[in-house]
């Protein structure tokens, strides 16, 4: 929930093509509010930071993947650790939502991650392991690779702790491991992982160097085009 519509416009205007590394697919997720114009401007692909799983009808306040669609958006947030731990979206909830979208032929990044005092009691990789089988690992394998999957070490974000390149690499490490023993050593190794920690301009290089972290799912730095480009060049 940052910037107003001035300044998304701004953002949007200042993300050319030709200033971002062309080998990476880069997303732009504005506040819902401004989809529209911002799909209309931009040279990027632009996702939607939430939606919800019924299709339509008396849900006030929510965005329906039909909605989303039919204005050209056609990749969602499903999972974001604020959507769980602020508005309380149960593994059960985000079930539902990774179901819809893969009913309607509708991109996810699946986001999943562990708080702080499940990082300092040593169950991370439990913790992780049970968000993915109870909200994702009931798809199919044709379904699967539909996903992008975003891990976002909850207990970094905000804490003044900070998550090293080396930690983000261990529970990446451990997703794509996790996903060759479900589907298939060929899924795993083509599986796009992201790291949704505070990644900005200054650690990109470092993390993507990572052989497990494919990319990244950015916060605030990606509300200022310099750093933000920075990053996708990285």
């Amino acid at each position: 929930m940052n910037l107003d519509y001035e300044g998304a416009i701004e953002l949007i205007k200042s993300l050319k093509k030709s200033e971002l590394n062309d080998t990476a697919r880069v997303i732009v997720f504005p506040s819902s509010l401004f989809l529209k114009p911002v799909i209309d401007l931009a040279e990027v692909e632009v996702g939607a930071q939430n939606f919800c799983a019924n299709d339509n009808g008396a849900y006030t306040g929510e965005l329906s993947i039909e909605q989303l669609k039919s204005i050209g958006c056609n990749i969602g947030l499903v999972g974001h650790s604020e959507r769980r731990m602020i508005f309380g979206e149960s593994n059960e909830v985000v079930k539902r939502k990774v179901n819809a979208a893969i009913q309607k032929n509708f991109s996810i990044i699946f986001c999943c991650g562990e708080p702080l005092d499940v990082r300092e009691n040593g169950s991370e990789f439990e913790f992780v392991k049970n968000q993915l089988d109870e909200s994702l690992f009931h798809l199919n394998q044709d379904e699967i690779k539909k996903v992008i999957i975003a891990y976002e070490p909850v207990w970094a974000i905000g804490t003044g702790k900070t998550a090293s390149a080396e930690q983000a690499e261990a529970m990446h490490s451990e997703i794509r491991k996790w996903i060759k023993e479900k589907y298939s050593t060929e899924t795993g190794d083509q599986f796009i992982i992201l790291y949704g920690g505070s990644c900005n301009a200054s650690n990109a290089i470092e993390l993507f160097h990572k052989s497990n972290v494919d990319g990244g799912l950015i916060g605030g730095a990606a509300l200022k085009s310099e750093s933000f480009i920075q990053i996708v060049n990285a």
